[in-house]
């Protein structure tokens, strides 16, 4: 790894830390020519599926803009990062796990409506209400009905 102070290329790692949920390297690295201390993170790269949106164009897929999706829909809503994170990774999963080569947008959506059904039902119908382009209050009827009639209803998930 190139130094990010004198651009040497040679660098020597003199600690590493995994995170707690395992997920994330933590490496403290020092410069061999200048001696500089800098900290790197070390991230799993997975090859995702190219996601198909509903005009045609073929995307990469970005997991910024699925965790946005998810604090836009849990805005001052008090649901813990690390329930975030986790929902984060199961839609993840489950399109890794698909094996498709390619995932069309409205595949992605129904995704993050399970989980956000699962972490918080005021932002699964925030959600619901743009991605499912909700016209009346008929609409939000509807998806609220869905959530009262949802067999596993475990709590208060307001």
């Amino acid at each position: 790894m190139h130094c990010l102070f004198c651009q040497h290329t040679d660098t020597r790692v003199i600690d590493s830390r995994v995170s707690e949920d395992g997920a994330t390297i933590r490496r403290r690295r020092v410069c061999e020519a200048c001696g500089e201390r800098f900290s790197t993170l070390e991230t799993v790269e997975l090859k995702l599926p190219p996601v198909i949106k509903s005009d045609g164009v073929r995307e990469a897929f970005d997991a910024r803009k699925l965790r946005t999706s998810f604090d836009r829909a849990l805005q001052k809503r008090s649901v813990a990062e690390e329930q975030v994170e986790a929902a984060v990774r199961a839609v993840i999963h489950r399109i890794r796990m698909g094996g498709e080569r390619e995932i069309p947008s409205i595949k992605v959506g129904e995704l993050v409506m399970d989980e956000l059904r699962k972490l918080d039902h005021v932002g699964y119908v925030r959600f619901a209400s743009v991605y499912r382009s909700f016209q009346d209050v008929a609409d939000f009827r509807n998806a609220i009905a869905t959530l009262e009639g949802d067999a596993g209803d475990a709590g208060d998930k307001k």
